[in-house]
């Protein structure tokens, strides 16, 4: 963080200083919500969760070199006191921005918006210092802490934003006002709180009605919900995707042996090749975003092209492939699943597959709602239509709509299979995998199927996977 007086910080959230000699110390480490991320000059924040209190661990914090605590009651040590913890953490992230300078980009949507964040962040990185979101820390708490790393050398802050319901995009934007706002797509995910892709689109198009004129609203000209979006906000419109009308395009996609796309990437500065190091066709679209991004802020299409080209994966257990020494390729995309990612996922099994045997070992979509046994069924038909080798669905009744689609689709029982967990995953496959064998893994994260993955990445060892 830009190094801020303890005093400062007090005036801008709104809080009293407690226990605090020296008001005028500076914060010149980082702001964490986990005591054991604290360095010297830290701001630790307590947080009261469902089973732990941050303020507990106050005194701890101090002792490892923690400037302060920003708490919701007086701790024994020096503390910033306020009403709310969260909303103090958040104008403490809109006043770090308004005095960085940086250039902001947001982006959302449905499916793979933290591969395309990563994506961003390395080619925008290979032009200047740029912060992003770890992983998929995406919420009020996770995008406040992001922007707060940010120091005075960073030119380019790239966060991602998730929404569980009206209002939740809007509101980050408040904290963290962007001047460029991506959105992907508008799928299933989270359907089933939301109650329709209607009201999904009219979530995420919040971030675009947040820019400045002077902004650029970036749109998937592909996905008519998020073209739609063009109306709902003040800021220019760059449409990318591979459709004729887009701005920043791909033509002459295809997939190497390996699954690993390539196409030419055409853009208003020019055109260029790029072959990626990631897996699945569906990683087009998520380059072509970054590309649009990359474009805006000044970038040539081959500075783009090349940046694409070596850009790898930065978040953990999507679409990770390790191949053993035995010669079994494992593909853990566990974090994560819904509809959309869950089709893009089996074909590019079916695409890095080809001439070997695959398998499919998925799990439950969650939050679908009413649209849970047609989503699900229409999986385990898609596995059979791709021609995977087998599908092993794992856990309760929704895994086992994803084993009916199969057998529905005319698997017949030889296809796929219905587990109960994940050790009765991981012992099939021990028993019937052969060397050269694909093996896809993935499900929603509450599923923990990554345990699968990680089981079969440990070689032949004998110990078990704990399973829900």
């Amino acid at each position: 963080m830009i190094a801020l007086s303890l005093a400062e910080i007090a005036a801008v959230v709104g809080g009293q200083t407690y226990d605090i000699p020296d008001p005028e110390l500076q914060v010149t480490g980082p702001v964490v919500r986990d005591s054991r991320e604290v360095e010297s000059g830290s701001l630790f924040v307590a947080f009261v969760g469902e089973r732990v209190d941050g303020h507990d661990y106050a005194e701890a914090v101090i002792e490892a070199g923690a400037a302060a605590v920003l708490a919701s009651r007086p701790v024994g040590v020096p503390a910033i006191v306020v009403d709310d913890v969260q909303t103090a953490l958040g104008a403490l992230a809109r006043h770090v921005v308004e005095r960085l300078g940086a250039t902001l980009v947001a982006l959302t949507g449905s499916a793979g918006k933290t591969s395309t964040k990563d994506l961003i962040a390395q080619v925008l990185r290979s032009k200047a210092p740029t912060v992003f979101t770890p992983g998929s820390l995406n919420n009020e708490i996770g995008l406040p802490l992001t922007a707060l790393s940010a120091t005075e050398e960073t030119k380019f802050l790239v966060l991602e934003m998730g929404a569980r319901g009206i209002g939740h995009i809007r509101y980050l934007t408040e904290l963290t006002p962007p001047r460029i706002g991506l959105v992907l797509n508008v799928g299933t995910a989270h359907i089933g709180e939301f109650g329709g892709r209607e009201q999904i689109a009219r979530a995420k198009g919040e971030l675009v009605e947040s820019l400045p004129e002077d902004g650029a609203a970036i749109l998937n000209a592909d996905d008519p919900l998020v073209r739609a979006m063009a109306s709902r906000t003040k800021a220019r419109v760059i449409l990318f995707g591979e459709s004729d009308e887009a701005d920043v395009r791909a033509e002459n996609v295809r997939l190497t042996e390996s699954g690993q796309p390539s196409f030419s990437l055409r853009t208003p500065s020019g055109c260029s090749d790029v072959t990626m190091r990631l897996y699945g066709e569906h990683h087009v679209s998520n380059a072509l975003a970054a590309a649009a991004v990359a474009h805006e802020l000044g970038m040539s299409a081959d500075e783009i092209a090349r940046a694409l080209s070596e850009a790898g994966s930065l978040s953990r257990w999507r679409m990770e492939v390790t191949e053993r020494p035995d010669g079994v390729t494992v593909v853990n995309d566990a974090y994560n699943a819904n509809p959309e990612s869950m089709r893009a996922a089996l074909r590019a099994l079916a695409a890095m597959g080809k001439g070997r045997r695959t398998w499919a070992v998925l799990g439950q979509m969650a939050e679908l709602g009413d649209e849970a046994l047609a989503e699900h069924d229409a999986v385990g038909r898609l596995a059979v239509r791709l021609n995977v080798g087998k599908l092993v669905a794992v856990g309760g009744r929704e895994a086992s709509w994803l084993q009916l689609g199969a057998y529905n689709e005319g698997s017949w029982g030889e296809e796929s299979v219905h587990v109960s967990d994940a050790q009765a995953a991981v012992d099939l496959l021990r028993s019937e995998l052969r060397p050269g064998d694909v093996v896809l893994v993935k499900a929603s994260r509450s599923v923990g199927l990554e345990r699968v993955a990680l089981a079969l990445l440990a070689d032949g060892t004998e110990g078990e996977v704990s399973a829900r």
